[in-house]
């Protein structure tokens, strides 16, 4: 196999990213077209106007091309607790962190269109994928405890905080996505989800004090 050196290397990776985001774009809309589970690899590659195997160079499972934050979401509460502020505690990180995802609409907090949402809750491949990436994004919560606390990684108080703090964020994710498949609004979703995280970490934060 030979390299191609007449390109640059910069834009090659440019040119990559722009094929893998443009084979994400297509296969989305045809999820939220067609379902999920009824599409097919080779569908999106003919939309994308790529070969299949393509497809499955950038993507590995079918499922990333629809959860194409899954990284992100994965590290997400970790990486809020490894970067808190000296003398701040991971219950009010955390706390913190959550109010500027829902007022910025983020994402990867549950922030998404309606028809996305939807094409989630009506796929069992989906959501069973999407409580991995809850337990996967607990799992690195804990061994970012673990380290700040010098705690074995089966700590008992490391295991039980990780799973009160991601058991919270995992009602929040899908108190956003009961909201958004009800038809509200973004903005009043955030309004109704502010006061439900208020709630949320006020019932735990005593505990973890």
């Amino acid at each position: 196999m030979t390299t191609d050196t007449s390109t640059p290397p910069g834009l090659r990776e440019s040119k990559k990213q722009e094929t893998r985001q443009a084979i994400s774009d297509h296969a989305t809309r045809l999820f939220v077209e067609q379902g999920f589970e009824a599409t097919t690899i080779s569908e999106i590659a003919a939309a994308a106007r790529v070969a299949k195997k393509t497809v499955t160079n950038y993507f590995a499972r079918k499922e990333d091309l629809a959860l194409d934050h899954q990284d992100a979401f994965a590290a997400s509460l970790a990486r809020v607790v490894s970067g808190r502020a000296p003398g701040e505690s991971a219950p009010a990180a955390l706390r913190r962190a959550f109010a500027a995802a829902v007022e910025a609409r983020d994402p990867v907090a549950g922030f998404a269109p309606e028809p996305f949402a939807r094409m989630i809750a009506d796929s069992p491949t989906l959501t069973a994928a999407l409580r991995v990436l809850h337990d996967r994004r607990e799992a690195e919560l804990a061994r970012a405890l673990a380290d700040a606390t010098g705690a074995a990684p089966d700590d008992i108080t490391v295991l039980t905080t990780a799973t009160l703090l991601g058991g919270v964020h995992r009602v929040l994710f899908q108190r956003i996505q009961d909201h958004i498949l009800a038809g509200r609004s973004a903005d009043e979703t955030a309004r109704l989800v502010a006061a439900d995280a208020a709630r949320a970490f006020d019932l735990v934060e005593p505990a973890l004090a």
